[in-house]
């Protein structure tokens, strides 16, 4: 049995996105309020002796990074990829699974209807 924990993130920066036509609106310089989720999962053997995936207060480490690395920033200043939401889901992955070896995914979205998600 699996155990899946998900905590949302909130902030909001600014792109431009490379490669698309210039009459884009995605390719001139424009904002969002972004939401970010982290999904952790366990096996019901590797849970916490208390009975968690991770406590949630552990998570305040990743929220201190998004509040001095991503919120109120330009995001091609910060990321070296296209920072489409999909690169942005892959990208935070790759720089917190390590800390959080217990991260299944996380999920990027612009706008309340949009979603991009990364699961390896």
């Amino acid at each position: 049995m699996t155990f899946r924990i998900t905590k949302k993130f909130e902030f909001s920066a600014s792109h431009r996105l490379a490669g698309l036509a210039p009459e884009h609106q995605c390719a001139r310089m424009h904002g969002h309020n972004y939401v970010i989720e982290l999904e952790l999962g366990a096996d019901d053997t590797d849970l916490l002796p208390v009975g968690f995936v991770r406590d949630y207060g552990d998570l305040s480490a990743f929220k201190a990074w998004l509040d001095s690395h991503l919120d109120h920033r330009h995001l091609n200043d910060v990321m070296e990829e296209n920072p489409t939401a999909e690169n942005m889901a892959a990208w935070v992955y790759g720089t917190w699974s390590v800390k959080f070896p217990e991260l299944t995914c996380v999920r990027v979205s612009e706008t309340p209807k949009t979603w991009a998600e990364y699961r390896p």
